[in-house]
C-alpha cells in the first residue's frame, strides 16, 4: 500500500528527536529541489528557519557536544524572565503587596489569578502571557493553595494544663472502669433532596439527581445530631433531634444514652465523667446545662463530673475524630432525604477498629430561651474543682431525688 508524502513525513517525525527531525526534513526538501523547503514546511508544520538549520547540523558533524544532547548547553530561545529579571520583582510586588509593594495595590483585594497578573504587568509595559506567568510562579516556589485552619482563637495560658487535667481525670475513671463520655452537637443538616459532599461508587454516568439549590425553604426539616462517644468502649450514640439545640436537648440526649446503653454496662458504677466543649448547648457558662445535669444526677443517683475544653479547642474533643468524622465519611455522596435516612446512615457507621454506633430519632420539642434565675442555681449540689472550677466541676445527687431543681 503506497503512502502519500504527507503521511511519510507525519510517520517519520514521531520517531525522531529535534535534531534528527531537522536533518530529515532538510534532506527531503533538498531532494525536491527548488521550493522544497517551503513545501516541506507546509506539510510538516515546522518553520522554514528550523528546516534550514538541518543544513548546519549536517555540516557540523563534529559539533563538540555530547551525542545524546539534542541541542547545545544553553541552546534555544531565552525565557522572557531570563531576559528581563525585573519581571520577577514585579511579580513579587503584586503577589505580596502588604510586605513587598504598595499596600493599596488593587490586587490586595482580588483573587490573584495568572490572567489578572498578566493584565497588571501589561500596565507596567511588561507583555507576558498568563501561561508564562504560571511557569514563572512554579519556578519561584509558588503553588495553588487553600486556606489552612490553624488559628483557634484565644490561647488561654492554662490551655495545656487543662488538657493534662482532662487526660488525668479520664485515665483515673477508665482505670476504675467507670464511664467516660465525650459529647457534642454535630453540624446541623438540612433534610431533603440536597447535594451531600463527597462521592460514592455508582454505575458510570448515573449520578443521583438532587436539587440545584439548597434553600432551607425546600427542606423537610433540619436534623440536630447530638453525639455521645464512650471512650472506654469505643461506642457511639447519636440522638437526632428535630427541634432546637438547647441545653435541655443536650442532657436529654445523654439521658437517652444512659438508658439505652450506659446503664446496663455501668449499673454498679455511680460516677460519670463528661468531657465537653466550652461553648454551645453544653457550654460551661450555660446555667440550664447545669440545672438539667442536676436533674439527671437526681434521677439515676449518679455523680456527674464535667471537664470542659478551653475556648477555641473543640477539635481536640475526641468525639470529633472518633465518631463524627466516620459518620461524615459513611454518608458522603448520599442525599439526606429524610430523618429516617439520617438515623439509618448514622447507625450503620463502623470502623476497622470496632466502632459501633446507635442512633435514635428525638421527636420532642425543646424550647429556646429558657431563663434560669440565680436562686435556682443555688439549689445545685455542685462542687467546683480547685483547678479552674468554672471548667471542672462535679454535680452530686440531691437527697430528695424526686424533686427537680427546675420544672
Amino acid at each position: 500500500m503506497k503512502i502519500t508524502f504527507e503521511q511519510k513525513i507525519e510517520k517519520m517525525l514521531q520517531f525522531l528527536n529535534e535534531k534528527q527531525q531537522r536533518i530529515f526534513l532538510f534532506l527531503e526538501a533538498e531532494a525536491i529541489g527548488f521550493g522544497g523547503i517551503t513545501a516541506v514546511s507546509k506539510v510538516s508544520g515546522v518553520s522554514r528557519p528550523t528546516i534550514i538549520l538541518g543544513r548546519k547540523d549536517i555540516a557540523n558533524t563534529s559539533g563538540g557536544f555530547p551525542k545524546e544532547r539534542i541541542r547545545k548547553e544553553g541552546g534555544g530561545r531565552k525565557k522572557e524572565y531570563e531576559k528581563r529579571p525585573e519581571i520577577l520583582l514585579e511579580l513579587e510586588n503584586l503577589l505580596d503587596p502588604v510586605t513587598r509593594g504598595d499596600p493599596m495595590s488593587p490586587l490586595r483585594w482580588t483573587c490573584k489569578s495568572t490572567r489578572q497578573l498578566s493584565e497588571m504587568l501589561k500596565k507596567k509595559n511588561i507583555n507576558i502571557s498568563y501561561v508564562s506567568i504560571a511557569e514563572i510562579l512554579k519556578k519561584m516556589g509558588y503553588s495553588l493553595q487553600s486556606n489552612l485552619k490553624v488559628n483557634e482563637g484565644g490561647n488561654h495560658p492554662d490551655r495545656n494544663n487543662q488538657f493534662e487535667y482532662i487526660n488525668s481525670q479520664s485515665k483515673k475513671y477508665l482505670r476504675e472502669k467507670r464511664p467516660v463520655i465525650s459529647v457534642d452537637t454535630k453540624k446541623k443538616e438540612l433534610i431533603g433532596n440536597f447535594k451531600n459532599t463527597g462521592q460514592e461508587w455508582r454505575k458510570s454516568k448515573q449520578p443521583v439527581e438532587v436539587n440545584v439549590y439548597d434553600f432551607p425553604s425546600l427542606a423537610i426539616g433540619k436534623a440536630v445530631p447530638y453525639g455521645i462517644y464512650d471512650i472506654g468502649k469505643n461506642e457511639g450514640f447519636v440522638n437526632v433531634g428535630k427541634s432546637y439545640d438547647t441545653s435541655s436537648f443536650a442532657v436529654s440526649s445523654i439521658r437517652r444514652w444512659w438508658i439505652d446503653m450506659g446503664q446496663e454496662e455501668y449499673s454498679k458504677k455511680k460516677k460519670l465523667l463528661i468531657t465537653a466543649d466550652g461553648g454551645g448547648s453544653n457550654g460551661y457558662k450555660r446555667k440550664l446545662w447545669k440545672i438539667e445535669l442536676q436533674n439527671l444526677s437526681n434521677e439515676f443517683d449518679l455523680e456527674i463530673t464535667v471537664c470542659h475544653f478551653p475556648p477555641g479547642t473543640s477539635k481536640w474533643n475526641k468525639i470529633e475524630h472518633r465518631l463524627f468524622s466516620f459518620i461524615t465519611m459513611n454518608w458522603r455522596g448520599k442525599p439526606l432525604t429524610s430523618f429516617e435516612t439520617i438515623v439509618s446512615l448514622i447507625g450503620s457507621t463502623t470502623t476497622s477498629k470496632g466502632l459501633k454506633v446507635k442512633s435514635v430519632l428525638d421527636e420532642s420539642e425543646y424550647e429556646k430561651g429558657i431563663a434560669v434565675e440565680d436562686r435556682e442555681l443555688e439549689k445545685l449540689n455542685i462542687f467546683h474543682h480547685t483547678f479552674h472550677g468554672e471548667w471542672n466541676y462535679t454535680i452530686k445527687p440531691i437527697v430528695d431525688r424526686n424533686v427537680n431543681v427546675i420544672s
